[in-house]
Order: structure tokens, then C-alpha cells, then sequence
């Protein structure tokens, strides 16, 4: 192809050409311009055609075009290419009903509303409305499908909470199983640790951490994770805390699934002498607490009624809802200076956590006198996980917390925590968190949103050092657009969140990494039918 241009530019001509692959010149006058040139002003030419469409476009959503001559287009094109202001071409009554409050009973109820784009289309096609009918079917529909998309949302959070709050068969058939088998194998009712080794149950030298758990397989996972990764598992010392009900399951599993050269030890509440109620102000706190929220709380059901609130501010709520966060298994971690004394220094493993790297190197950090080391949730690429600040969890149109605190205060997380116990102790930190616990009652529990978290992040105000995010990797829980390499590259994963790996409603492509640990030949694990999918 060739294109002949006259001097005068008025002019072109198209010649045949030999190939589309031969390169082609254009002539003006006697000067050669290469196809690339061509190329670009078709681009350009092309451009100019979809500007002067728009343009055109806006004048017909009235249904009537103003604007059908070259000379109207000029007067149009040419301020807009010399810079001058032009008022807008939408018709001020498209702004005026987009404005307006929303009827949402009409649009719930109103047959006209299309129920999709194309219908949409299609009947704009066929009556050529002008500008405020098409405003208004806009906005009905738009809003409409708003609606369902909340609803629908809102429905799906409900399901995921009631799936994540009760006990799966197969995780309670693997606690009756082992308490059969702690009743008549010996061998299941081991010591643990074994005498010649309860001396290092208050060895500092040894690296100290605590879990605290009411769910078997979800412990094993931790505890196999963290012995697997240790360059020194000679040196690790995992003290086990769990309730009466599931002690002797607890111990048949660890009895007879054996983590050597590593220390384990399992004990129940009660077999800690200061853990009875008279000392312990968060266990009337938590009765209260429990009162309070069948009161005034209503349970998933009021919450899911909301019509205003946000949808993931309802999950947030309806995860706070969570049996785990009614039980003392979760408030633990306050008490750890008294039931420890003898420790200087000890880590704090959530159970939904999984271990991908030795963690002896957590003694090595320099706490500059704090007394919690935890990842901060402020910083870092990933907005919906690490994005929260105090004004996340704490409510801040109450007078009590917007004295007291700023609302841009970084957050951080529970999960992995290095606890410095002998700068604990110097601290009001385990008062604090009573005081709290008590205010929050009082204040009908309007200050903070439902959970432990936020009264650690008052509990523990100022005396948080932040470690590097490589130890701590949140959000596998509740959300599946986690980079696998990112996560497999992290220090330690936490399933924070409703989809744990043990349950159904888990993220196949996280599941993975946490059921690598389990071993799925193991008998218990075989008869409740335990799998990796």
C-alpha cells in the first residue's frame, strides 16, 4: 500500500501495495516520511475520532443531539485544545438524582429496576429516555445490586463463623481416641517431661516457649514445626498449657508421639496453684464479660441485622465471636510472669501458627527494655493485613480511649511474641489489663471491638519493641490472595482468622503448608479420617 499526500495536504491518494510486510513511503512533494510516521498519525487520526465520539456521546444522554455540525464541533473542540473551561455537558439533573437520598424500600420493591447491565441497556435502547429517567434507573439499579452484593456478603461471613465455631467430628473423635487410649495404655500416661529432665523446665539457658491450647492436632502441627526447624531442638523447651477436659488426650499425644532431643511439657490450669479464681480478676471478668454480651450483645444474629455497618466491620465482629475468645486458654498470656517465675525470657506461640525457621535467634534481640517483641501491622505492601492502626480496634468516639490514646498508634500482633518476663515484672502491664477489662464492662462494651487484642494494645502501650515482619507473616486465615512465595519465605505463618487449615473452609493453596507437619499414616489420625484435603 502507498499513500500519495498532495503539497497541499489536501489531497491522498492509496496505491495497491505489493505485501504488507514491504515498506511502505508516503510522498509530500518531494520529501519521504517512513511508515512509522504513518503509523503514528493513523494513531493519532484514530485518537481524534473517539475524542470527538465522546463528545458527541454527551450530547445525546438527553436523548436529543445538539451538536451535528463540523463548525458546532470546532466551537466545542477548540477551548478544550487551547485550555479554556467549558462547564460540564452532563445535565445538571443526572447530578441532582445521584444526589439524592436513597429510597431503599422503593428499590427493593420496584419492578422497573433492571436487574442487570444488559437489561439496562436494552430498555434505554428501546425508550430513549431523557436525562433524569436515565439518572434515576441508574442509581435503582446500581443500588439494588449494591444491596444483594452486601446481603450476599454479610451471608457469607455468617456461614464461615458458624463453620469455624464449632468443633469438627474428626478433631473430637481424635480427643476421645487418645483419652480412650490414655485410660488403658500406659505408655499414654508418660510424665512429661520425664524426672531426669524437669530441671530444665526453669533453666534459662534452655529457649523457653509457651503454647496454650484446647485442640490437639492443631498443638502437634506447632510443636513438630518448631522442633523440625530448630538447629539446637536439644535446647528447646515447649511448655504445653491446656484445659482439664482435654489434659489426658493432650498428654496420650505427646506420651506416644515423641519429640526428642526436645523437652516437652503438659500441664492443665489447674494444676497451676496460683491459677485460682480469688487471684485471677480476668476469670470474674470474663463472666461478666460473657454476661454482658448475651445482653446487651445479642450474638451473630443481631450483629448480621445491622443495615448500616459495613460488611467486613460485621466479620470483624462475628470472628470476635469466636468460643476462643470466651475462653481463659486466650487470656494466658497475661499471666505468664506469675506462672513462670523462675523464667527470664520465653516466647508465646498461638496454636494456629506454623514454624518454617529456627527461632533461637529471637533471645538474641535487643529489647531495649521493653517487655513484649511483636511484629508491627502498620507497615508493609499488603493494605488489608498490614494497614491497622489503634484506631482499628479501639473506639475512638468514646472519651475514655481518645483521652488516653492516639487513633495513628501503630498496631502490632498476638501470635509470636517474645515476652521479656523480668521486665514484665517491673511493669503495671498485668493490672492494666484488669483495669481495662473492668472499664470496658462498665462502658457496656463500647470501647473496643470484641476480642484479646485490643486490651493487649492498651495493656501493653508503651512497652511494645518491634521486630522485623520476617518473623511474624499475618492474615492466612482470612484471606487468600497471599503470595505462596512470600509465605513460604516467612519465619512464621500465622492462620489468624476463620479459615483455619484444620477445617474445611481453609484456602487449599495456605492449607499446605500447615499439613505438611501432620502425618497422615499416623493411626489416631487415620481412624477419625483425618486428611490432607
Amino acid at each position: 500500500m502507498q499513500l500519495l499526500i498532495s503539497p497541499s495536504l489536501r489531497h491522498v491518494t492509496v496505491l495497491p501495495a505489493k505485501g504488507f510486510k514491504e515498506f511502505v513511503k508516503v510522498k509530500v512533494g518531494s520529501r519521504r516520511i517512513s511508515y512509522l510516521m504513518v503509523f503514528y498519525s493513523l494513531l493519532l487520526f484514530t485518537f481524534l475520532l473517539r475524542f470527538v465520539f465522546m463528545l458527541t456521546a454527551e450530547d445525546t444522554i438527553d436523548g436529543e443531539r445538539k451538536c451535528s455540525t463540523l463548525g458546532c464541533l470546532g466551537r466545542k473542540i477548540g477551548p478544550r485544545i487551547l485550555g479554556t473551561q467549558l462547564e460540564s455537558t452532563v445535565p445538571e439533573v443526572i447530578y441532582q438524582v445521584l444526589e439524592e437520598p436513597t429510597d431503599q424500600i422503593e428499590i427493593e420493591e420496584g419492578p422497573e429496576t433492571p436487574q442487570s447491565l444488559e437489561e439496562f441497556m436494552e430498555e434505554m435502547k428501546d425508550t430513549r429516555p431523557d436525562a433524569e429517567t436515565f439518572a434515576v434507573k441508574l442509581k435503582a439499579m446500581v443500588t439494588l445490586l449494591e444491596q444483594r452484593t452486601r446481603t450476599a456478603k454479610i451471608q457469607e461471613y455468617l456461614y464461615r463463623h458458624v463453620a469455624s465455631s464449632g468443633i469438627p467430628k474428626q478433631l473430637h473423635c481424635l480427643d476421645l481416641k487418645l483419652a480412650h487410649e490414655h485410660s488403658i495404655n500406659a505408655n499414654a500416661r508418660l510424665q512429661l517431661p520425664s524426672p531426669e529432665l524437669v530441671p530444665a523446665l526453669v533453666d534459662n539457658s534452655y529457649f523457653h516457649f509457651v503454647l496454650a491450647s484446647d485442640n490437639i492436632l492443631a498443638a502437634s502441627v506447632v510443636a513438630s514445626s518448631l522442633v523440625q526447624n530448630s538447629f539446637r531442638p536439644e535446647k528447646v523447651v515447649l511448655h504445653i498449657i491446656t484445659d482439664s477436659k482435654t489434659f489426658s488426650p493432650m498428654q496420650a499425644w505427646f506420651s506416644l508421639h515423641s519429640l526428642t532431643p526436645a523437652i516437652i511439657e503438659v500441664k492443665a490450669l489447674h494444676h497451676f496453684d496460683w491459677l485460682t479464681k480469688g487471684k485471677v480478676p480476668v476469670l470474674e471478668a470474663m463472666e461478666k464479660d460473657q454476661k454482658a454480651r448475651s445482653q446487651f450483645r445479642g450474638g451473630s444474629s443481631a450483629i448480621v441485622a445491622n443495615t448500616t455497618e459495613k460488611p467486613h466491620i460485621i466479620a470483624a465482629k462475628l470472628q470476635a465471636l469466636s468460643p476462643k475468645y470466651n475462653s481463659l486458654m486466650n487470656h494466658i498470656r497475661i499471666y505468664l510472669p506469675e506462672l513462670f517465675p523462675s523464667l527470664d525470657k520465653v516466647v508465646f506461640l498461638d496454636d494456629d501458627i506454623v514454624i518454617q525457621t529456627d527461632l533461637s535467634s529471637l533471645w538474641d534481640i535487643e529489647m531495649n527494655g521493653k517487655v513484649n517483641g511483636a511484629v508491627e501491622t502498620c507497615r508493609g505492601e499488603d493494605k488489608f493485613v498490614m494497614a491497622k492502626r489503634f484506631k482499628s480496634y479501639l473506639n475512638f468516639s468514646h472519651p475514655l480511649i481518645s483521652k488516653n490514646f492516639d487513633p495513628n498508634e501503630c498496631a502490632w500482633a498476638y501470635g509470636m511474641n517474645i515476652f521479656d518476663l523480668e521486665a514484665w515484672r517491673e511493669t503495671n502491664i498485668s493490672e492494666a489489663y484488669h483495669y481495662w477489662l473492668e472499664q470496658n464492662l462498665k462502658s457496656d462494651l463500647s470501647l473496643w471491638q470484641l476480642g484479646t487484642l485490643p486490651p493487649g494494645l492498651i495493656a501493653f502501650h508503651g512497652h511494645v519493641h518491634a521486630i522485623d515482619p520476617f518473623w511474624h507473616m499475618l492474615g492466612l486465615g482470612y484471606q487468600d490472595n497471599t503470595s505462596i512465595p512470600d509465605a513460604k519465605s516467612a519465619g512464621v505463618i500465622h492462620f489468624n482468622g476463620r479459615a483455619k487449615p484444620w477445617l474445611d473452609i481453609a484456602f487449599p493453596q495456605l492449607r499446605s503448608l500447615w499439613t505438611k507437619y501432620v502425618n497422615f499414616s499416623d493411626k489416631f489420625i487415620r481412624t477419625c479420617h483425618i486428611r490432607a484435603t
